[in-house]
């Protein structure tokens, strides 16, 4: 099998701008990428992963510095080549696929030309030529019904097809080397499944070279190769997967690996068995929209008569694929979206039929953390007020609103002066934890959490996961915990309600799903799951 080294990393330094959290965003980093291997890198967010790969692609920011190494393509430095040497070396022999594809695909254009236009870009092939390789690509990467979806535009494929399609695109002039940045982050376990293997298939086909960033040693367990872990800049440790995952030798990757979710599922909850705290029953949502002025209305059901129910000190979860109306039921419970029909009762109380002042005072008892905290929180208000805006919206005043948020600062684990800063100067984690204490401000009954820790790395995920169960516990709330991630689910959820399709197919204790699943959409998702990493775990 061919071995040979398609790029060689040696003695990478970059230096970060005056001000930054620390020197250098990479220091002294070698690596040799070698063909027919697939090289994880891994680490939490502000490592240096991405910004390795953006060196290879020539694509650094002008305010990173480049203060020693030599990245080698042959007898080429990536670091000194010229624009015109990389844009001939861009797509045709290094590609990359991103962790985003929404955001890499050009919305106004097709699926199709846009894989053709990596051919029109490098003057290969006729027009006819390209439109045929495209379809071919699209059948390669399994885009179901490729004629069609070539025809389609982004917003119009999910998550899972827009990613086969910017992996159309990377293959699309048989490189070298593809780089993928998180590239299964924000799929579903089924659809990240599928394009791991995906990738590990065209990989051995091909006897390509992959880097593949990640901060999931799950997903490491099952494509890797090889392994190389940063920590703010450094490589820490780098061996074969096995070496690295059976027989850690640092800290930091011990600490990375204890994080990683175990797949054990709680044993119980801790139910008063008094009333639930949140009673849905029969809910149901269809969306309504028409294709232009005269185009025909096309109807999507969100929710079909999805009843069940948390009692307090209690975590029920809601888990599924995208599309399975997981984030309907969130924003229908809250009344954020009014459903069709059914019935919302919190503590005994309809909160369906609540309206005006009463609707506006029923929910601050029902609370939602959001999935992207950064978005949901104002960039110009300081955490302190975002926090304080809730009960002082309910009379209380600017003093004693700003004492409560001090107080719910240092609950969720944050210091209490940090009050008057800014969402930017927080990490990903901290912003989750303001989520959560914003949440808890109005003193709910019941807690809903939206994909609260999908986007975070292991260990903060598991601070953050660590820190909603102590609160369940400590305040006796209700909660719903929406998740794609059945690892995460075991962790925190007492019984699992699994969606499909706007209807829950199988609810359970977590014990009983996991240990015998009733339904069969039930035990695909459970087999989609990373499992190599447990038997790592075992040894």
């Amino acid at each position: 099998m061919d071995k040979r080294t398609v790029v060689s990393i040696q003695n990478l330094s970059l230096r970060l701008p005056a001000g930054a959290d620390r020197e250098f965003a990479l220091k002294e980093m070698n690596l040799d990428l070698n063909a027919n291997e697939i090289v994880c890198i891994v680490g939490e967010s502000g490592s240096g992963k991405s910004l390795c790969a953006q060196a290879l692609m020539g694509l650094l920011s002008k305010v990173i510095h480049i203060e020693s190494g030599r990245v080698s393509y042959g007898d080429i430095d990536l670091l000194t080549a010229s624009q015109a040497q990389l844009r001939g070396i861009r797509g045709a022999r290094i590609s990359m696929i991103f962790q985003e594809p929404m955001t890499a695909l050009n919305p106004s254009m097709r699926v199709g030309e846009q894989i053709a236009e990596v051919f029109e870009a490098h003057n290969l092939l006729t027009p006819a030529e390209r439109r045929a390789r495209a379809l071919e690509l699209a059948k390669e990467v399994r885009l179901p019904d490729p004629e069609k979806l070539l025809e389609a535009y982004p917003h119009q494929l999910s998550g899972g097809q827009r990613q086969r399609a910017m992996i159309a695109m990377a293959l699309a002039l048989e490189p070298d080397l593809i780089i993928a940045d998180e590239p299964t982050t924000a799929l579903d376990v089924t659809t990240q499944a599928q394009v791991l293997k995906l990738i590990r298939e065209i990989q051995r086909r091909r006897g390509t070279a992959v880097m593949f960033i990640t901060h999931d040693f799950s997903v490491v367990a099952d494509i890797a190769d090889r392994v190389l872990v940063l920590k703010c800049g450094v490589v820490v440790e780098q061996g074969s997967v096995d070496e690295v995952l059976r027989s850690p030798k640092h800290e930091y990757t011990k600490a990375l690996l204890a994080a990683v979710p175990t797949g054990t599922p709680l044993s119980g909850g801790s139910q008063d068995g008094g009333k639930p705290a949140l009673q849905v029953t029969d809910l149901r949502k269809t969306y309504r929209s028409r294709a232009g002025m005269m185009g025909p209305v096309r109807e999507v059901v969100a929710v079909n008569g999805v009843s069940f129910s948390i009692a307090r000190g209690e975590t029920l979860g809601l888990v599924g694929e995208s599309g399975s109306g997981k984030s309907s039921i969130a924003k229908l419970v809250t009344r954020i979206t009014e459903p069709d029909s059914g019935s919302i009762v919190l503590d005994g109380v309809s909160f369906s039929d609540m309206t005006g002042e009463e609707l506006r005072k029923g929910r601050s008892r029902i609370q939602m953390v959001f999935q992207d905290p950064f978005a949901s929180l104002n960039p110009r208000r300081p955490v302190g007020l975002s926090i304080a805006d809730g009960p002082m919206a309910r009379g209380l005043s600017r003093r004693d609103a700003l004492k409560r948020a001090r107080e719910l600062m240092d609950m969720v684990g944050l210091s209490s002066d940090a009050v008057d800063r800014l969402p930017h100067e927080f990490s990903g984690g901290q912003r989750q934890r303001i989520g959560i204490a914003r949440a808890l401000a109005l003193d709910p009954d019941v807690l809903i959490a939206d994909e609260a820790v999908s986007a975070l790395d292991v260990t903060v995920q598991a601070q953050v996961l660590k820190q909603l169960a102590n609160l369940k516990t400590r305040l006796n709330l209700a909660m719903l915990f929406i998740t794609h991630d059945l690892h995460v689910a075991t962790q925190v959820c007492d019984r699992l309600a699994v969606m499909r399709r706007g209807e829950i197919v199988e609810i359970a204790s977590t014990v009983e799903l996991f240990a015998n699943p009733k339904h069969e959409y039930t035990r695909a998702l459970l087999s989609a799951i990373p499992g190599a990493i447990r038997l790592y775990r075992d040894i």
